[in-house]
């Protein structure tokens, strides 16, 4: 039996080196990330049994090691996730990421900027 259902990772906190000027890559800044893995979650689940379904401790180390390398933009950061979660988890079809900038450098006051991506498994998979 498979049902189909949702794993959130929410608020993940990470002191991270993306940004575009030379400032932020050298002192960095505080990054929250935002997971949600569309999946089919397996009868064992149901079981108490870790296979059946998909392990938050194995997704917040993906985000982990991305977050990791520095990066200019968000959005290759948050595609390497999504990407690297639905290469993990056979049971993964859809990765939805976000990534939220504490303090941009914007010129004015904003508390975070936020970028999304939303990746689905191929149907050829």
């Amino acid at each position: 039996m498979k049902l189909k259902g949702k794993v959130v990772l929410e608020g993940l906190e990470f002191h991270a080196y993306h940004g575009i000027y030379p400032e932020e890559r050298s002192s960095g800044n505080k990054f929250e990330v935002d997971i949600s893995v569309n999946t089919s979650f397996y009868e064992s689940a149901f079981h108490d049994d870790l296979s059946g379904t998909i392990n938050y401790e194995e997704i917040y180390s993906i985000v982990k090691k991305q977050m990791e390398v520095p990066s200019k933009l968000l959005e290759p950061v948050a595609h390497s996730i999504a990407q690297k979660i639905l290469d993990s988890f056979s049971s993964a079809m859809r990765a939805e990421v976000t990534i939220s900038k504490f303090n941009p450098p914007i010129g004015g006051v904003c508390r975070k900027a936020r970028v999304s991506v939303d990746l689905k498994r191929n149907d050829n998979d």
